[in-house]
């Protein structure tokens, strides 16, 4: 009976488990890493179907683009970054939504941003990746403009 009892209860763990905290440490990992311009890391955190963006800038969908290193070391814009506030939404257990605020600087003249992220994240050969991203203006009045000493330490 005890042996009936640990099955059903081990079973009944794996049944109801949350990955709530390794998705939003996988969100953690991706950006640090976009913060240091770590791009393997980034590779390794994007869906192999490739990650489907939407950005702040006005423009349309982006296409769903598979990045390599390569890539991000030609494109990937300067600057410092963080992220407020993220909260991890279960969609399925192989589905999240995460949501936060990002701001930061970006490009050679410090151009301050501050934007809302969503982004989906999916488990893929047994690892949380990222699958899409939208990025919204959060250019709300009164409120203080990120500027590059904002993340020096004092």
């Amino acid at each position: 009976m005890k042996i009936i009892f640990f099955i059903l209860t081990l079973f009944s763990f794996n049944l109801f488990a949350d990955d709530h905290d390794d998705v939003l440490a996988a969100v953690e990992k991706y950006y640090e890493a976009r913060e240091v311009r770590d791009f393997k890391t980034m590779v390794a955190h994007e869906s192999k179907m490739g990650v489907c963006s939407t950005n702040s800038d006005g423009s349309f969908h982006k296409a769903c683009l598979k990045s390599s290193v390569a890539d991000y070391e030609k494109n990937f814009a300067a600057g410092f970054n963080s992220i407020f506030y993220p909260e991890a939404i279960k969609l399925t257990k192989d589905a999240y939504v995460v949501r936060f605020y990002y701001e930061g600087v970006v490009g050679e003249n410090d151009q301050p941003y501050r934007t809302r992220v969503t982004t989906t994240w999916i488990k893929e050969n047994g690892k949380w990746v990222m699958r899409t991203q939208h990025y919204s203006s959060a250019s709300f009045g009164g409120v203080h403009q990120t500027v590059r000493s904002d993340f020096e330490e004092e």
